[in-house]
């Protein structure tokens, strides 16, 4: 018999067992990791896409206190729902300078830019934006607008939820009606009122049907200049002045509200008052202003902005009007008016801001948030 020869497992080249467990195990050891890296990978980007900080576009035709005050109560408006500023959204402010060529070329990058969200404020913005985004490819709430159903951006005043899904927002029709009333109660013999306005704006030519109508039915006559941007007002003004008004009234409009201070001071030179549609503008040196209370509208479009960040259904959203009035009165410019205006007691005593004869300013309590009402129909022509 043979004895039996053993061979080593270098001479075989045969891997020992416990050799090849251990580089099994380690191979195993290694697909684990790996496949945990990716899991855990892909975890972070679906965590990520499902909690990413939503982009909103804010886009304002023009930088005015009465705009500001706006875009001030929808910063406030958004962070009461928990939308912070580089914390919880990012907010990208858009500012057409009062040019509509540059309106319409910022409407058009934010429809392409990726958005979670337009914000828009003035009837010109409402108009771009929605112009550049017919197709629905960016959420749009809008504020700050005098009459949305005349912009022409497909809404219908008798059917306020029926509107494009991807455009919700609120109208604020200025109180133009009776901002002329409390003129003429502060002079009784007023007769001839003149008015500047820019014919290319949806929110100017509303105001201008109210303002033709209340001064009829008032028994004022209403004279009529026209400026097509912000360096024709003066000239605008000059001309009213010359045809002898008594005061001069400005309504919702954005080019002539940008040379308010003009305005004011060709007023002064001629001593008649300024009566407008903004409290603002007492500021300036209007003796009335009687207006939305433009912080609260804010707060309002930016509390719907973030009901839609947070999933609300659109085709629930109505379109409605949004007008807490709010009264200011300048007495100082009294003793400088040809004529003898006296403002009446009880509208001296529902003036939310006073500006004294001594020119000392004192602001009442601001009041609880109006609530949000269907919208008003347009008087008729």
């Amino acid at each position: 018999m043979h004895p039996l020869i053993l061979m080593s497992d270098a001479a075989t080249g045969a891997i020992p067992m416990r050799t090849a467990i251990r580089r099994l195990s380690f191979g195993i050891l290694l697909i684990l990791l790996v496949s945990g890296i990716l899991l855990l990978s892909d975890w972070n980007r679906g965590n990520t896409a499902k909690h990413k900080i939503p982009r909103l576009a804010l886009f304002k035709f023009q930088s005015q206190p009465l705009v500001d005050e706006g875009v001030g109560g929808i910063i406030e408006g958004l962070k009461a729902r928990g939308f912070i500023q580089g914390q919880t959204i990012r907010i990208e402010e858009f500012n057409a300078q009062n040019d509509f060529a540059t309106a319409n070329g910022i409407g058009r990058a934010i429809e392409d830019g990726g958005y979670d969200l337009a914000i828009t404020v003035t009837t010109p913005c409402l108009q771009a934006m929605a112009s550049a985004n017919r197709a629905g490819k960016v959420m749009h709430v809008f504020g700050l607008v005098t009459d949305p159903f005349i912009a022409g951006v497909g809404l219908k005043r008798d059917r306020p939820l029926e509107h494009p899904r991807h455009l919700v927002g609120i109208g604020t029709f200025e109180p133009v009606r009776n901002a002329l009333l409390i003129a003429k109660k502060s002079y009784p013999a007023l007769r001839r009122i003149g008015t500047v306005w820019n014919p290319a704006e949806a929110c100017s030519q509303a105001c201008m049907l109210v303002a033709r109508r209340t001064c009829k039915e008032i028994g004022v006559e209403l004279l009529e200049a026209q400026a097509e941007n912000s360096t024709s007002v003066g000239e605008a003004t000059s001309s009213l002045l010359a045809r002898g008004v008594e005061a001069i009234f400005i309504g919702g409009d954005n080019t002539v509200e940008i040379a308010m201070s003009v305005i004011v001071k060709l007023a002064n030179e001629g001593r008649i008052p300024v009566v407008t549609c903004a409290p603002g503008h007492t500021d300036e040196g209007a003796l009335i202003g009687l207006g939305a209370d433009y912080v609260e509208v804010g707060r309002a479009e930016g509390q719907l902005a973030a009901d839609l960040l947070c999933g609300r259904d659109p085709a629930t959203v109505p379109i409605i009007n949004l007008t807490p009035n709010k009264l200011a009165l300048n007495l100082s410019v009294l003793r400088r008016l040809q004529a003898k205006w006296e403002i009446p007691p009880d509208v001296l005593e529902s003036a939310a801001i006073v500006i004294t004869e001594k020119g000392q300013r004192t602001e009442k309590a601001r009041k609880p948030p109006a609530s949000p009402q269907p919208a008003a129909p347009l008087p008729k022509k």
